[in-house]
């Protein structure tokens, strides 16, 4: 790392007895911001999650604790993180908690700030680059165009116990052309059904984007009628996205010719 970069920056320092929650991005390591990097050579201990590309960890000097968070993985529960957090802390440690995406974009981050803020632990949120917009942007897909859309839902596919996200599929359907569904892909095809229920064409442009921002990054174009079979196809880790936009992937698509 080029520290004498880092310096010029003029970036904060971490504090001992501080937490610092920072989003490394989707996928690819680069994406992680230089707030970010600077707390990654700071922190005496990094928590990071299973999504965090190994090339930042190689980064940082600091103790490096698994905390898991990936769908099918045995992970840290919870508690057991936030708690962590506040002990390390407590001992006077600079820690950095790392999460993949952006820590308060479907990320749990927010969550453990207030259990930092209940503590009495200081804190600071460094955000990243959250996959659904990214992600999507590594597939050609732009979140927003002017000729598709003027509004954008993001939505998160399951709760907390892990069944299909209840929502009124009609107002979500009505509120923006284009939706982004994370933690989805299990849920797709209920989820086609309902929006085609509340009047969304089958026919309508959809796009799975597995891996975002990976060097084995997939992208599976289909359609809402389409997107159940896709999904049976299409590895764990995807952002689904359907809207006219969607369309522009064919025009747009870089990273193959990028590598």
């Amino acid at each position: 790392m080029d520290t004498d970069l880092l310096t010029r920056l003029n970036l904060p320092q971490i504090a001992p007895g501080w937490v610092w929650l920072v989003g490394a991005g989707p996928g690819d390591p680069g994406l992680i911001t230089a707030l970010g990097l600077s707390a990654l050579a700071q922190a005496d201990h990094i928590l990071y999650d299973a999504l965090v590309d190994p090339a930042l960890l190689a980064l940082a000097p600091g103790e490096k604790i698994y905390a898991g968070k990936r769908a099918g993985v045995r992970s840290c529960k919870q508690d057991e993180i936030s708690d962590l957090l506040v002990m390390l802390a407590k001992d006077g440690k600079r820690v950095l908690r790392l999460k993949g995406g952006d820590p308060f974009v479907f990320g749990r981050g927010g969550e453990e700030a207030q259990a930092l803020a209940r503590a009495g632990v200081p804190f600071r949120i460094v955000p990243g680059i959250t996959a659904g917009i990214g992600g999507l942007a590594y597939a050609g897909i732009p979140v927003t165009h002017r000729d598709t859309n003027h509004a954008v839902t993001f939505i998160t596919g399951h709760g907390i116990d892990g069944k299909l996200t209840q929502l009124d599929w009609a107002a979500v359907s009505r509120g923006a052309p284009t939706l982004v569904l994370y933690m989805a892909r299990k849920f797709a095809g209920e989820i086609a059904q309902d929006l085609m229920a509340a009047g969304r064409a089958p026919n309508e442009p959809a796009a799975i984007v597995a891996n975002a921002a990976r060097a084995d990054q997939q992208v599976i174009l289909t359609t809402l009628e389409g997107l159940a079979a896709a999904a049976e196809k299409a590895p764990a880790l995807a952002i689904i996205v359907i809207g006219e936009n969607v369309k522009l992937a064919q025009d747009l698509s870089w990273l193959a010719s990028a590598r």
